[in-house]
């Protein structure tokens, strides 16, 4: 998917675009006055103040017809430059611009506008020479937005757009966004019936129902014999903890505002736990370890809390309420890079167990102009930073370094991709930590005797499991592999009465090799029950009549196949279960 911000040509395309729009708007809404249109990765917007008036799906048409027209007339996109005294007069009747106007800096003594026909409009530009240019167009939705983003502030309609350089792009871009329209987690959670959301229970709290729950016990079960044979130990921690806890950990200090609030109970501060690491602390902490114990190797299953703003809730994807698939590694400083290279091969393999090709290393650093956000001193961070550098470079994995990026207690190696909504998500995430350690005097007795500090490896496979449901639903479009789909057969007898005793012995069949399947013996035509099978996304639909009864077979048709096969119902089952175990 492109990236509008970015490509300097569709950006200033799209901006001039927007204001194509506007010029358009202010035809059909002679009162329009308008705030801001900025292009974004997706193309361009515009808020616009219309009075009582309230865009609608079919207002969009009749943008689009005048914007056309507008585009047809070819008009030269002119700049002009004016001092803060002249765009102030020029737009003394227009609250919006006054405001942006009188919050320029002093020195910005040269102002500019750009004119295209009987519209004007202030903006530092630049734009493309004419109107003409910009005929291949797309509204694409609206909704509401606070002035200024405060919901205090007077609600603004934002109407959203692309524009592509010819119509054969815009055709094919349209078709991208269609198809990411279906690829969307959240229609198709909600067709397949995953997770739902609920106003009363509340905004980014997801319950996962029957087929969701699932699908997320088999990638638990799946991550954890992963970690297993890699001599990882599997433990449960709550998810309440006290303030102290949160205090000599810092994410009071440094993470607060993104923690549910503080309940104060029986004298005590309690608060929702935004992630496992301190619990982890204290484990280690309650046993005396050797240099010969190290590395411990703790993982956890864990359900955190996050408080994101409203705005950026995402589905499952971005929520409130998650679980992550959590590890800390505890290590001698000798131990760090074959550790971080045992993470990252485990990534690599999981990956490939998924089939996930399209994602990027990066190196995430801390911000090194606003160093108060973070702990630990200079020569802290750099010793870890460069640590993580040199192992990326040795295990020859392909990178790029992104500053400020970095947990505020350490710096990360992300495994960052692209969501089918164009999102920038990261999935996996290996972090290096020398100030936790400190901050819960950690210690191992070393081989001379005495006691040293353990370093931290930080480090997530999956992820949290709700953003990798999410990422597989859209990669996927919901048609699971058959060792991962919640259901994975149907049967349908093509008589429900006559031919469903054998359907139960094909479904005991499959169920006893551990088969999630079920028998649809509704009296519902066979071509209905057929396509509602294909319809729920379930691999393997298998059809029982009088032949298949007398040849103890079954016709079996795969989810999205043409054609049926029909083979022997002890061939079909023993086919199954090596496909499900070798998670084809």
């Amino acid at each position: 998917m492109r990236n509008f911000k970015k490509d300097e040509q569709l950006n200033v395309l799209n901006h001039s675009c927007a204001h194509l729009m506007a010029q358009a708007v202010k035809h059909l809404y002679p009162d329009a006055k308008f705030w801001v249109g900025p292009v974004v990765e997706e193309g361009f917007y515009y808020d616009i103040d219309l009075g009582d008036q309230v865009v609608r799906d079919e207002d969009l048409a009749k943008i689009e017809k005048e914007m056309k027209k507008c585009a047809k007339a070819a008009k030269n996109i002119v700049r002009r430059e004016l001092s803060k005294e002249e765009a102030l007069e020029m737009f003394k009747d227009d609250m919006y611009k006054i405001d942006l106007i009188s919050r320029m800096d002093e020195e910005e003594t040269i102002i500019s506008c750009y004119s295209q026909g009987d519209f004007t409009d202030l903006c530092r530009g630049p734009h493309v020479e004419n109107t003409k240019m910009c005929r291949f167009f797309k509204l694409l939705k609206h909704s509401g937005a606070y002035w200024k983003g405060d919901k205090n502030n007077k609600v603004l309609q934002r109407i959203y757009g692309v524009c592509l350089p010819t119509q054969e792009e815009l055709d094919a871009h349209l078709a991208d966004l269609e198809d990411a329209k279906q690829r969307d987690h959240r229609k198709l959670g909600k067709d397949m019936r995953m997770f739902m959301f609920s106003d009363i229970v509340g905004a980014g709290l997801p319950m996962w129902l029957p087929n969701g729950f699932t699908v997320r016990r088999i990638l638990s079960d799946y991550i954890m014999d992963k970690e297993l044979a890699q001599g990882y130990v599997h433990v449960m921690t709550p998810s309440v903890a006290s303030t102290k806890l949160y205090k000599v950990s810092g994410h009071l200090a440094h993470y607060k505002d993104d923690m549910f609030p503080i309940m104060e109970r029986e004298g005590d501060e309690f608060v929702l736990r935004p992630m496992n690491c301190p619990e982890h602390m204290v484990m280690y902490k309650s046993t005396l370890h050797s240099y010969r114990d190290l590395p411990v190797r703790i993982a956890e299953i864990a359900h955190d809390f996050r408080f994101e703003a409203g705005g950026a809730l995402t589905g499952i994807e971005r929520s409130r309420s998650f679980t992550q698939n959590d590890s800390h590694i505890f290590c001698r400083p000798d131990q760090i890079a074959s550790e971080i290279k045992a993470v990252t091969k485990l990534i690599l393999d999981v990956y490939k167990d998924f089939g996930l090709s399209e994602y990027e290393f990066r190196l995430s650093l801390r911000d090194k102009d606003n160093t108060d956000k973070y702990f630990g001193n200079d020569e802290l961070w750099e010793k870890s930073e460069a640590e993580l550098r040199e192992v990326l470079k040795e295990m020859d994995v392909p990178f790029y370094e992104a500053q400020g990026e970095a947990a505020f207690y350490g710096p990360k190696i992300d495994v960052q991709v692209k969501t089918a909504l164009g999102h920038d998500a990261t999935l996996s995430t290996i972090q290096l930590d020398y100030q936790l350690p400190e901050r819960f005097e950690l210690e191992y007795v070393a081989a001379s005797g005495e006691k040293q500090r353990p370093v931290v490896i930080h480090r997530a496979i999956l992820g949290s499991l709700d953003r990798f449901v999410a990422f597989l639903l859209e990669e996927t479009k919901g048609n699971f592999p058959l060792w991962l789909a919640p259901k994975q057969a149907v049967v349908i007898p093509v008589s429900p009465q006559a031919h469903v005793e054998y359907a139960m012995e094909v479904r005991d069949a499959l169920a006893s090799k551990g088969i999630r399947v079920s028998v649809d013996d509704r009296n519902e035509k066979l071509g209905y029950r057929i396509r509602e099978a294909q319809t729920s996304k379930i691999p393997l639909d298998i059809v029982v009549g009088e032949g298949e009864i007398a040849e103890r077979a079954v016709t079996v048709r795969r989810f999205g196949a043409k054609e049926a096969v029909k083979m022997s119902l002890e061939e079909f089952v023993d086919s199954v279960v090596k496909e499900v175990a070798s998670r084809s």
